[in-house]
């Protein structure tokens, strides 16, 4: 755990998922904790830090550091020029970034395994410290998003393992290399390169670049997991001197075989080389979602922490808030949530649903409010991916000081037009209780609402599940159907 367990720290920027997993882990590690935000943190964080008593002070000030922490960490939506920082940078306090805090004080003395990727991360880096988890390995884990299993996005445990989600972004605001420099992989599972952040990649090139510099830190012959024939995964680890294990759906040396979807489960032959290693059942849809499943299974048959126990574990697997999440059903209408945001996420999360619910008309709700959903660069890429639904409604974007020009600004009226042109009705609406009446209006018996964003969306699926409650109510009193 920590080296000092009798510290003061501050953590700036409290309110984002990792920074609220960060001062959670210090809490435990017996520090005293405060954090800083620009305005009061709202679900799931706030209810993390309001149930570990940690003060949250805002906005940003340089009152904030008045309390004499011995120690500040920072994070990455912190700027220069915030006053805070400017603050802390002529007070002399010492202070790290969020992912060097997570390796000086509690990767030490821990197997890391580190999972990166364009896609999945999250959804892999849960599914692992379950699987330690559920065969008695007790595992430490950070992970970007809140695995149901757990209720909480970390945990320092006394095992062996710690499962870090190996981030891309860039890590401060004094340190501009991605996240998962700093995480001491022991063993890492990159999952796939595309193009996304576009706010600080410069194009395809970059992106692969940066998860080449991962590929490059894996300790000789330790085990790197990657996609087989993902050509932008085979530039990035080529030259690594770790010892590249691929997996895929019909090559790779880890493979499912005879899988077959029943009931919103999949079930599978997992196969190394050829040779069954056992027999699984995965409750996650998708065939995305698949392969996430054996990039797991691989990683801990690979690093030695397969147990006869795995497949009974993975059974009981309960997924990821935001990920494929059903929020309730009201009327037999299924009202679910996802965090895909990225075009290719949005895509493989509409057909991992249509295969989940094939009777099903699907609804999708979509806020273009992350710093990809709001560019130009993947306007037709929206197009193709939204091509999987019946019925799209958007709502429009969120004004904040991003620094596009309105030319590199997505279109939501010509993306709305173009899916038209294609035949999904698509309808732009600014209000998101109007849009959250007009899914419930839509909505019948066996029909899916899909709504996708990278944050809470305003409440929308809440408001959608309260008018389908209502609608059902006055149906019944007034005898319709």
């Amino acid at each position: 755990m920590s080296s000092n367990p009798s510290g003061r720290v501050h953590i700036m920027g409290v309110g984002g998922t990792a920074m609220a997993a960060m001062a959670g882990m210090f809490r435990q590690a017996g520090w005293e904790v405060r954090g800083s935000d620009a305005a009061r943190p709202y679900p799931p964080m706030s209810d993390l830090l309001d149930g570990l008593a940690i003060p949250v002070l805002h906005p940003y000030g340089a009152e904030n550091l008045q309390w004499g922490p011995d120690l500040v960490v920072v994070g990455n939506v912190i700027r220069k020029t915030n006053p805070e920082a400017a603050a802390l940078l002529e007070s002399g306090l010492p202070f790290l970034s969020m992912p060097q805090a997570l390796s000086t004080h509690f990767l030490e003395g821990h197997r890391s395994l580190v999972v990166a990727g364009t896609h999945g991360k999250t959804t892999v880096s849960s599914l692992l410290a379950h699987l330690l988890h559920a065969q008695g390995k007790d595992p430490s884990y950070m992970i970007g998003g809140i695995p149901l299993d757990f209720g909480a996005n970390y945990r320092l445990g006394s095992g062996a393992h710690f499962v870090v989600e190996g981030d891309e972004y860039d890590t401060a605001f004094f340190d501009k290399g991605p996240k998962f420099l700093h995480y001491r992989p022991d063993a890492a599972i990159i999952n796939n390169v595309e193009f996304d952040h576009a706010d600080i990649f410069r194009d395809l090139d970059h992106v692969i670049d940066t998860f080449r510099s991962l590929a490059h830190i894996v300790p000789d012959g330790a085990p790197l997991v990657a996609p087989a024939g993902d050509v932008n995964c085979e530039r990035a680890i080529r030259g690594t001197r770790a010892r590249v294990v691929t997996f895929g759906l019909d090559k790779g040396t880890w493979r499912p075989t005879g899988a077959t979807w029943d009931q919103g489960r999949v079930h599978f032959r997992l196969e190394r080389d050829k040779e069954v290693v056992g027999e699984f059942a995965s409750p996650m849809l998708g065939v995305h979602n698949l392969l996430n499943t054996v990039a797991a299974l691989a990683i801990l048959h690979e690093v030695g922490a397969a147990t006869p126990d795995l497949s009974a574990a993975l059974s009981c697997f309960k997924g990821i808030r935001k990920r494929q999440e059903v929020k309730g059903r009201e009327n037999g209408v299924t009202v679910m949530d996802d965090f895909a945001h990225h075009p290719t996420a949005v895509r493989e999360t509409l057909r991992a649903v249509r295969r989940g619910y094939p009777d099903a008309r699907m609804i999708a709700l979509f806020e273009p409010e992350s710093n990809t959903s709001r560019r130009a660069v993947f306007q037709e890429d929206y197009v193709e991916a939204f091509k999987e639904a019946d019925r799209v409604l958007f709502t429009t974007p969120l004004e904040k000081p991003d620094g596009l020009r309105p030319e590199e600004r997505i279109d939501m009226d010509r993306l709305s037009a173009d899916l038209a042109d294609g035949g999904v009705e698509a309808t732009l609406i600014a209000d998101v209780e109007e849009l959250a009446l007009t899914a419930a209006g839509e909505a019948h018996p066996g029909d899916v609402i899909l709504g996708m964003s990278g944050r809470d969306f305003h409440g929308v699926l809440a408001r959608v599940l309260k008018a389908l409650r209502r609608r059902a109510g006055l149906d019944t009193r007034s005898g319709e159907t």
